[in-house]
């Protein structure tokens, strides 16, 4: 666990990719806000519960990984929303588990409502758990769920 010393939580937000596309792509599914407002509102409710956050998007599995093996040296827990890479990468599933960081996964839409092979995450094992359907507000749920858990393991 790495804690500043002033006792600011850190956490780490991993966006997956297309998720750089938030605002323009399918906003059916994921809503109007966009990409920047998404990000705005993670680092604006991080500062109201004393959480710092690190955000990072990428489109390519290698830099995902990447990203999580980083967060280990600074970040007391993770917040992942894997895109469409929840659904077959075993990699980011065992760069999750290997780094030994909490982790919420999380998911705009409901992905247990849309298309079959949504529905099963090979990421959510690796987890503590999984927010899925509440637009972009699950990032904000998982910040509240992660910090929860980090300050559970400190009792």
């Amino acid at each position: 666990m790495q804690i500043t010393p002033a006792g600011v939580l850190k956490i780490a937000v991993i966006h997956g990719p297309n998720l750089n596309l938030l605002g323009l792509r399918e906003p059916d599914f994921y809503g109007t806000d966009s990409y920047d407002e998404t990000n705005r509102k993670i680092l604006d409710h991080g500062r109201k519960i004393g959480v710092e956050v690190q955000i990072t998007q990428s489109n390519h599995e290698g830099a995902i990984i990447d990203a999580i093996h980083e967060a280990v040296n600074w970040a007391d827990a993770l917040v992942i929303n894997p895109g469409a890479y929840t659904h077959y990468s075993h990699a980011i599933a065992d760069a999750v588990r290997g780094v030994r960081l909490p982790c919420v996964e999380v998911h705009i839409s409901n992905i247990h409502a849309r298309e079959e092979f949504r529905h099963q995450s090979v990421i959510a094992p690796a987890c503590v758990g999984q927010i899925t359907g509440f637009g972009t507000a699950s990032y904000l749920l998982g910040l509240d769920a992660a910090r929860a858990i980090v300050l559970q393991g400190r009792n």
